[in-house]
């Protein structure tokens, strides 16, 4: 475990200290885009995230290698240089799109190169596992096609998410957690080595995004872009892959002694049966949901709009910051409630706790308006919108009927606040308050 830490932190730090330089390098390229119809940003921000995450992959790959456990990975299988390929080629493909724009059919033509450049070099399903039967082998033509098809679907369902500041990083970010765990079981709870390459690109996924998100949270200095969104997925495609055709059923079913318990410990994998679609099961539904809309429509499967998940929820009423986390909230109990699932014997507990903080999270959806506050002894630690205001004195109320200059307000405008800055205060104010108006940050006449 010591070494995946020393892995996550090192790729978190180099994307992290990349970021900077990039997004400075980003507007100097000019991969600015102008604000389109369908953005929710206010002002042009830099593109080209992808360049520092893809820094922080080759260094993390490059200190595993150095490691002595995580070294075996290396020398085992091809399954780091198929990676490095494989993200190469996507990466490469998403820096041209976010500098000058890639058209939907060559961009969906470069994926499937890439997914097919991993295959040619191993990484591919080899067989399905079913428990009762074991694992069931597909010809490679098979283990092509469904191989690809699944490259090309959780790129495409992360590059659909990444609409909101930190939403797609912190949904994969959390994605690649719960397949941390379950991978990190399978390997060291029941000795199958063919998981040992799942648990290593788990953690470089973890790193990538925790250390390019403290940049890209609302409000974002810089976006992942293409480039950042299509190479996650393709990661989070190559985990599953990894591990989907390569564990045996019977393995742990020798370890639990039952075929009950081995179906409990497979959920992740034999009920999507192609890969672990679970922990991304959001992105994935915004997918097919975006696809069925637009097609109903007569338009472009890949034609861009505003009616994603995330821009429904800022429609009904949510704030930027309240719908990225209503969305990690879903992913995270979607992903890590499967895995709960897979590690009970009797799932009688987790349905239930699932069923709490499902109605939790559609009593929190179902109220838009409504806004946490902090207690009073932690107000000085959490950001200003947390905290409780203090009661509207009466000057601001009898100022509130009186324009900044002392004449009628006008209707149309917004009523003041008690933050709002009057310079000039009416002398009807002043007679009743004196000097006491100067407490909530206004200036008499005649006063410096």
């Amino acid at each position: 475990m010591r070494e995946y830490l020393l892995v996550l932190f090192c790729t978190a730090a180099v994307t992290y200290l990349l970021t900077g330089p990039v997004r400075k390098f980003a507007i100097a390229a000019g991969a600015m885009p102008p604000v389109r119809a369908r953005d929710v940003h206010r002002e042009p921000t830099p593109r080209l995230g992808g360049i520092a995450m893809f820094g922080g992959l080759c260094a993390g790959i490059l200190v595993a290698s150095q490691l002595d456990n995580l070294s075996k990975v290396f020398s085992q299988g091809t399954d780091i240089r198929a990676l490095l390929s494989g993200a190469g080629i996507m990466w490469l493909l998403g820096v041209l799109d976010d500098k000058w724009g890639v058209d939907a059919l060559v961009k969906l033509g470069g994926q499937m190169i890439a997914a097919g450049v991993m295959v040619w070099q191993g990484v591919t399903v080899i067989t399905l596992p079913v428990p009762g039967v074991g694992p069931v082998a597909v010809s490679p033509t098979q283990g092509m096609v469904i191989s690809v098809v699944m490259v090309v679907v959780m790129v495409n369902a992360v590059n659909f998410i990444d609409g909101l500041d930190g939403l797609a990083g912190g949904m994969v970010c959390i994605a690649a957690m719960a397949f941390f765990l379950y991978s990190y079981r399978l390997w060291y709870g029941y000795t199958i080595t063919d998981a040992a390459p799942a648990v290593l690109f788990s953690v470089l996924l973890i790193g990538m995004c925790l250390g390019f998100l403290a940049h890209n949270m609302h409000p974002a200095r810089i976006f992942m872009g293409d480039s950042g969104s299509m190479m996650l997925g393709l990661m989070l495609a190559v985990a599953a892959i990894s591990i989907t055709g390569r564990v045996d059923p019977d393995l742990i079913t020798s370890e639990l002694g039952s075929q009950t318990a081995t179906v409990h410990a497979l959920v992740p994998i034999y009920i999507p049966l192609l890969l672990p679609l679970t922990v991304i099961a959001l992105p994935l539904a915004d997918l097919l949901l975006a696809v069925v809309r637009r097609t109903w429509a007569g338009q472009s499967p890949f034609a861009a709009d505003k009616r994603h998940l995330h821009h429904r929820l800022l429609q009904v009423g949510h704030s930027h910051s309240r719908a990225v986390l209503i969305m990690y909230f879903w992913a995270a109990l979607i992903a890590f409630g499967t895995v709960a699932f897979s590690v009970t014997n009797t799932g009688r507990t987790v349905v239930l706790t699932l069923a709490g903080l499902c109605l939790v999270g559609l009593v929190v959806l179902l109220t838009p308006r409504f806004r946490p506050r902090a207690p009073r002894a932690v107000q000085a630690f959490v950001p200003p919108r947390y905290r409780r205001r203090r009661p509207v004195p009466e000057v601001v109320r009898v100022a509130e009927k009186l324009s900044p200059v002392g004449g009628d307000a006008d209707p149309a405008a917004p009523a003041p606040t008690p933050e709002d800055d009057f310079p000039v205060m009416d002398e009807e104010v002043l007679r009743r308050f004196g000097d006491g108006a100067t407490a909530v940050g206004h200036r008499p006449r005649g006063r410096g």
